[in-house]
C-alpha cells in the first residue's frame, strides 16, 4: 500500500510517499519539502495569505519530484492524504484541495491527518523508532503538550501550555533581542557564546504540581531585562538568549520527568520543531540515562512539518483498520484536539 502525504498547515509545503505494504512500520519511500522562511522574513512573521499563494504553487511540482524520486506514477499511489488541521485555515485548504481533486480524479480514496499526530508520530521513521506505550512531549511554534501514547489513535492529555508555547517563548524573545525571523533556531545559535547565569529567568509553573506550561511571563521577563539595559551589546544579547534557552529547557526537561513518574512509563518521544533543539536533547538524554528511560527523536530533517509525518500517520491509521473516504469534499478543522483524533 502507497500512501502520498501532502502538509500545508502553515509556512512549509511538504509531499512524501510511504509504503505500508510489509507488517511493522511504514517505509519512506521519498519526501520533499519547501519553506517559506526567506518569503516570511520581510514580514517578521508568517502572513497567511502569502502563505497560502506560495503553497498553491509549490505542491505539484514537489508531489512530481517526490513520485520521481520514489519511481512511482500516480497510478501506483493507493490512499492520499492530507493535513486536516490545526493550522492556517487557507493553508490548510490548499493542501485538502489538492489532495482531494487529485483523489477524486483517480477514483482513490483520501484521508484527513492530524497535524500533531503527525509530529508525534514522527520518530517511528528514525533509525531507532519507539515502541508503545510511551510519554510525548510535542513542542512546536504553537504547541507545547504532554501526551500518554498507548497506540495509534489512543491519546491522554497528560498538560499543555495555558498561553505561550516553547515555541512561541523562543520566537518571541529572539524578536525582543532583534534576532529576525524565525526567532527561535537564531536564539540557540547565539546563546553557545552566552552565559545563563548572568540573567535570572523565572521558570512558569515549574512547581505547580502538575504538568502544564506557561510561557508568556518568561516572555515578558526577557523583556524587562532588556528594559534594564542602557546599551545593549552583543554580549548582553548572547547571556540573555542562553538564559532564555536555559528556563525553556529547564521547565520542558522537569515537566516531562514528572510526567514519566507519574505514569510510570520508561519511553519518551520528544517531537515537533523545537525537538530540534540541542540543549533540549542533551539535558533529556543525561536526565532519562540516569533514570533508565528511552528516549526517542524524529530526524532532524524531519523535526519541522513535513509531508512524510503526514503519510506516516495515515499509512499507520490504515494499518489499524482506519477507513479512507472517497469523493470527500473540501474538509478542514483550523483548531482540532489531538486527544479527539
Amino acid at each position: 500500500m502507497k500512501v502520498l502525504g501532502v502538509e500545508s498547515s502553515c509556512d512549509e509545503t511538504g509531499v512524501a510517499v510511504v509504503d505500508a505494504s510489509a507488517s511493522g512500520v511504514p517505509r519512506l519511500l521519498a519526501h520533499a519539502l519547501h519553506s517559506q522562511i526567506d518569503m516570511h522574513q520581510a514580514y517578521g512573521g508568517v502572513v497567511p495569505e502569502l502563505a497560502s499563494r506560495d503553497h498553491i504553487r509549490r505542491v505539484v511540482p514537489l508531489a512530481r519530484q517526490v513520485l520521481g524520486e520514489a519511481g512511482l506514477v500516480l497510478g501506483d499511489i493507493d490512499v492520499i492524504a492530507y493535513t486536516r488541521g490545526p493550522g492556517l485555515a487557507g493553508a490548510l485548504l490548499v493542501g485538502a484541495g489538492v489532495a482531494c481533486s487529485l483523489a477524486a480524479a483517480l477514483g482513490k480514496p483520501v484521508l484527513g491527518v492530524h497535524h500533531l499526530e503527525g509530529h508525534l508520530l514522527s520518530p517511528f521513521l528514525a533509525s531507532d523508532p519507539p515502541e508503545f506505550p510511551f510519554v510525548a512531549l510535542l513542542v512546536s511554534g504553537g504547541h507545547t503538550q504532554l501526551m500518554r501514547v498507548d497506540d495509534v489513535g489512543h491519546y491522554e492529555l497528560l498538560g499543555e501550555t495555558i498561553d505561550d508555547a516553547a515555541g512561541e517563548a523562543f520566537d518571541k524573545s529572539a524578536k525582543l533581542m532583534g534576532l529576525g525571523y524565525p526567532g527561535g533556531p537564531a536564539l540557540a545559535r547565539l546563546a553557545a557564546f552566552g552565559d545563563p547565569s548572568a540573567f535570572t529567568l523565572p521558570r512558569p509553573l515549574l512547581h505547580s504540581g502538575n504538568l502544564d506550561f506557561s510561557f508568556a511571563g518568561l516572555k515578558t521577563a526577557v523583556r524587562t531585562q532588556l528594559l534594564r539595559l542602557s546599551n545593549v551589546c552583543e554580549q548582553d544579547k548572547a547571556n540573555l538568549a542562553a538564559a532564555t534557552q536555559e528556563a525553556i529547557v529547564e521547565v520542558l526537561v522537569r515537566k516531562s520527568l514528572a510526567a514519566l513518574k507519574q505514569t510510570g512509563l520508561k519511553r519518551l518521544v520528544v517531537a515537533g520543531g523545537v525537538g530540534a533543539n540541542a540543549l533540549l536533547r542533551s539535558q533529556l538524554n543525561a536526565e532519562c540515562a540516569k533514570r533508565e528511560v528511552r528516549v526517542h527523536y524524529p530526524e532532524l530533517s524531519l523535526c519541522t512539518d513535513n509531508g512524510a509525518m503526514i503519510a506516516l500517520a495515515a499509512a499507520m491509521r490504515l494499518q489499524r483498520g482506519a477507513k479512507p473516504a472517497l469523493n470527500q469534499g473540501f474538509d478542514v478543522r483550523p483548531r482540532w484536539e489531538l486527544a479527539a483524533a
